[in-house]
């Protein structure tokens, strides 16, 4: 019998703190930094992002979008084999103990089940989805539970207008399952460490001191084209891996970067907008937590219905690019 991964639970979180354009105008213009409501929403279709309390961190996020996921999945959280956690902002400096352990620890598991981070920045829950979804089809694990958690509001530099009105705080989860009906049906996953620096966060930490900035860097442009052309590629070979055309394709749920790479990329593919799930009006980009975020958006809110086929699709820093293609 072949073995699947099916998502059986979906759950997301964001801080109660919605900051609005126009809010955050304010804030900036307080500082010397000019922008509007119009240049932010105009070139990345952003109306409003979450940002977290000081004293929350990643984890917190994590666990509250965690709980809704088993909830949903019917499930304890000792019933999960193995947490695996896609973050850029983990809750310690250098990332250990690792977010995933934090998580497991504020969930109450008891079960000492497998738990560890993933990095590939905004790509990294499907890094982390890929990982799941393997363990389940070699039989080593039943249920595996994989956040995308971020606190990027921490990482920002403020007095860069094209990069701090993009970013948001935010949690997303889903409750993978073994199961003999199809779930997650192909998975592609690339990087390529040549493009690294046009995002990124540069510092380094030397004796205990950050040098450099320790905030986000980004080129857009060189970003939005390379997002473009990566994201349709990548988009077909998991389709083909998948054996499945634009036309079986329910949903597209691309990461949540900037609304006109996602409508770019889906031109692409041929996929038509009102196929698009898109989220990044209400929360920003929130990385790895984005297309989670969006894909329990999709299926509490009733457009994504058991069945149905859906192409998840992201690129992030290191530069790392990928696809899922899934039946819900």
């Amino acid at each position: 019998m072949t073995i699947y991964a099916k998502i059986i639970g979906t759950g997301s979180y964001l801080p109660p703190k919605r900051i609005t354009n126009d809010e955050l105008a304010a804030i900036l213009a307080k500082q010397g930094v000019e922008t509007s409501d119009e240049w932010i929403r105009t070139r990345s279709g952003i109306l409003a992002r979450h940002y977290a309390d000081e004293s929350v961190q990643s984890s917190d996020l994590g666990v509250k979008a965690a709980e809704k996921a088993l909830e949903m999945a019917k499930c304890q959280a000792n019933d999960i084999d193995m947490i695996i956690l896609a973050t850029s902002t983990p809750d310690f400096f250098g990332g250990f103990p690792s977010t995933a352990c934090m998580v497991q620890k504020k969930l109450g598991v008891t079960s000492n089940c497998a738990a560890f981070d993933v990095q590939a920045v905004c790509s990294g829950f499907l890094y982390a989805l890929s990982v799941a979804d393997s363990f389940i089809r070699a039989g080593v694990y039943k249920k595996v539970l994989v956040v995308g958690a971020e606190t990027y509001s921490r990482i920002v530099d403020y007095n860069d207008r094209t990069t701090c009105v993009l970013f948001g705080d935010g949690a997303g989860a889903v409750v993978l399952s073994a199961s003999d009906e199809p779930g997650i049906m192909a998975t592609a996953l690339h990087a390529d460490g040549n493009y690294g620096d046009i995002l990124s966060l540069p510092g380094k930490l030397s004796n205990g001191v950050v040098e450099g900035k320790a905030f986000v860097y980004m080129d857009g442009k060189a970003v939005f084209k390379l997002a473009v052309t990566w994201m349709d590629k990548v988009g077909l070979e998991a389709m083909g891996k998948a054996g499945l055309k634009n036309t079986d394709i329910d949903w597209m749920i691309p990461h949540q970067a900037n609304l006109r790479i996602m409508q770019s990329s889906a031109r692409k593919l041929d996929i038509p907008d009102e196929k698009i799930i898109v989220t990044v009006d209400q929360h920003g980009n929130t990385s790895a937590a984005s297309i989670p975020l969006a894909i329990d958006t999709g299926v509490r809110d009733g457009r994504i219905k058991p069945g149905q086929n859906i192409l998840l699709a992201a690129i992030g820093g290191g530069l790392t690019w990928g696809a899922v293609v899934a039946k819900m």
